[in-house]
């Protein structure tokens, strides 16, 4: 580890959350790449990186969370990120919650996140101010009514940007939003379908998983005043789009 400055990155096995962790391994940082069920593919990426080691735990359970990030504040140096990643994906709708759903993206996306932030601030040490970047989404600007309990999770995790950062005790500390638009192939979708997807947006581009990546590691090297987000989505979140994109990519799809 030397001296390198630590990041915790929940989710980090895989998808955005692995760009993110390659980002900051490669800009020179230890990386403590979380994962849930994803072994084989965290182990893969921390054997890649110059510093990195892994750890498990079920973010649904409390108790395990908070005892992750005591178990780190003693032992990391210098942590000066956590980056919020680690999220669940499921679909029920507006007019059918489904009970089981909403539970597990509640305690997943949101309260789990928060409970993670809560310790992380109170306990861990950096030699200057300290970085929490919750990942949640373009959908916090521009809803629809589907992946209903997921959309739901988004909106309380956003919520613990403003109250985190006014309750924080350290003036350098930072609090921060990262919301990415569509950016990789999710549920059942085709790469056909994403393709088309991707691009409903203002600019009528795909963003980058690396876009997202490069601007996780800018907000956490960085000193915006705490409790902005920063959406990486090509304008997505100024459209008023009336269903998730996955749909309305196949509505445009030849059969």
């Amino acid at each position: 580890m030397d001296n390198r400055p630590a990041v915790l990155v929940t989710g980090g096995a895989k998808r955005i959350g692995a760009r993110i962790a390659r980002r900051f391994g490669e800009a020179g940082w230890h990386v403590v790449l979380h994962h849930g069920a994803s072994r084989m593919e965290a182990e893969a990426l921390a054997a890649e990186l110059p510093s990195c080691e892994t750890v498990h735990c079920d973010l649904a359970d409390s108790a395990a969370a908070e005892a992750m990030v005591e178990v780190l504040a003693r032992r990391l140096g210098d942590w000066r990120a956590l980056i919020n990643s680690a999220s669940v994906f499921e679909i029920d709708d507006v007019a059918a919650l489904d009970a089981r759903t909403s539970e597990r993206a509640m305690a997943i996306n949101a309260r789990g996140p928060a409970l993670i932030a809560q310790r992380f601030l109170a306990l861990a040490r950096a030699g200057g101010g300290r970085r929490v970047i919750q990942v949640t989404d373009q959908k916090i600007a521009n809803p629809n009514p589907d992946f209903f309990s997921y959309t739901m999770s988004k909106h309380a995790l956003a919520s613990t940007v403003a109250m985190l950062s006014k309750a924080r005790g350290d003036p350098r500390d930072r609090v921060y939003g990262l919301a990415p638009g569509a950016i990789l192939p999710s549920h059942d979708q085709s790469e056909a379908e994403a393709e088309i997807s991707h691009r409903l947006n203002l600019l009528r581009r795909r963003t980058g998983p690396d876009e997202v990546a490069d601007a996780a590691l800018f907000l956490a090297e960085g000193w915006l005043a705490s409790g902005l987000t920063l959406y990486v989505d090509s304008g997505q979140h100024l459209l008023d789009q009336p269903r998730d994109v996955i749909y309305l990519a196949r509505e445009r799809t030849p059969a």
